[in-house]
């Protein structure tokens, strides 16, 4: 999820592995081949994402996603060979399950949703909160998967009707995506994949530092061979040259007073990368951000955090579920 990308709240200590939840399915069953990898060094890698945060966002995340390629979503799903079954849904790096959330109640029929995340901690929040019902009623099973999502196998989405992922495409590299293009044609699978950053910001009131810090987040987005906002249009391109028709739609977030805890949370991590990428900024950008969180706290400001949403229809297979 890329605005957590630059926020690096503490991250909840875990243990040992959560226990089976009823009707949730165990992190794999017997003889299950793994669909992602995890690094070597994995179990020493910190959580990447605080469950705090991903809460706080979550109000904005189901206010901003595009409604407007839900139409288009269920035809193609209707539409899928052998869907009598129920659909099957992959959701990749699924976080506390936000996207199961504000999707799967908007689909009829009976789902059964694959939760995709490298956080133990996290992948036990999403089963235990994941829904249980689908618009018409339909009976929704849920299964988790630990694994690194930018590392998928091949066959990491076989079987699947449905891929989808929140705010991912921006934390991977062009590599990473054309492997999930993919997959998702070999399975002949549409993908919802939403709140991809655009590289854009707009506060009211202006600053005149905005464009630099702008620039500079950017930048830290950028690093290391990831996309951050060049990754919607990288996308586009991976899932059209692998067959599939591709629609984008903006899925900003706008927030005002209503959300001063989750824009002072943001702006500090917006600044704070930038600050990480560019060293010299860090006089100002503390003026500023103390200004900034003034005016938030007052219930003064207000910020666009411009994203994109993107739905890609490959074209369907006999292996499409």
């Amino acid at each position: 999820m890329a605005e957590t990308g630059a926020f690096s709240p503490q991250a909840a200590q875990y243990t040992e592995t959560p226990a089976v939840i009823p009707g949730a399915g165990p992190a794999q069953r017997p003889g299950e081949r793994a669909t992602v990898r995890l690094r070597e060094d994995a179990q020493e890698e910190p959580p990447r994402y605080a469950p705090e945060w991903l809460q706080l966002r979550e109000a904005a995340d189901a206010a901003a996603r595009a409604t407007e390629l839900l139409d288009p979503l269920r035809i193609r799903l209707v539409n899928l060979p052998s869907r009598h079954g129920g659909l099957v849904v992959h959701d990749l790096g699924c976080g506390t399950g936000s996207m199961g959330r504000w999707l799967a109640s908007r689909l009829d029929g009976a789902q059964h949703w694959v939760l995709h995340d490298r956080d133990p901690y996290l992948l036990h929040f999403a089963a235990v909160a994941s829904p249980r019902a689908a618009a018409d009623g339909s009976r929704i099973t849920v299964e988790t998967r630990r694994g690194d999502v930018a590392r998928l196998t091949p066959d990491a989405v076989s079987g699947a009707s449905l891929v989808t992922a929140s705010a991912l495409l921006d934390v991977l590299t062009r590599e990473e995506i054309d492997t999930l293009a993919a997959a998702c044609a070999g399975a002949g699978c549409p993908a919802l994949l939403t709140l991809s950053v655009a590289g854009r910001v707009e506060l009211t009131p202006a600053d005149r530092l905005d464009a630099e810090i702008t620039e500079a987040f950017n930048a830290h987005q950028r690093r290391t061979g990831l996309l951050g906002p060049d990754a919607v249009d990288a996308a586009r391109e991976a899932f059209a040259a692998h067959g599939a028709t591709v629609r984008l739609h903006p899925s900003a977030w706008r927030l005002g007073p209503d959300q001063r805890e989750l824009t002072a949370q943001w702006l500090r991590g917006w600044v704070g990368a930038a600050v990480e990428q560019r060293p010299e900024l860090k006089p100002r950008a503390d003026r500023y951000l103390a200004d900034r969180l003034e005016a938030c706290a007052a219930g003064e400001l207000r910020v666009v955090v411009h994203h994109n949403d993107l739905l890609a229809l490959s074209r369907p297979t006999d292996r499409a579920a």
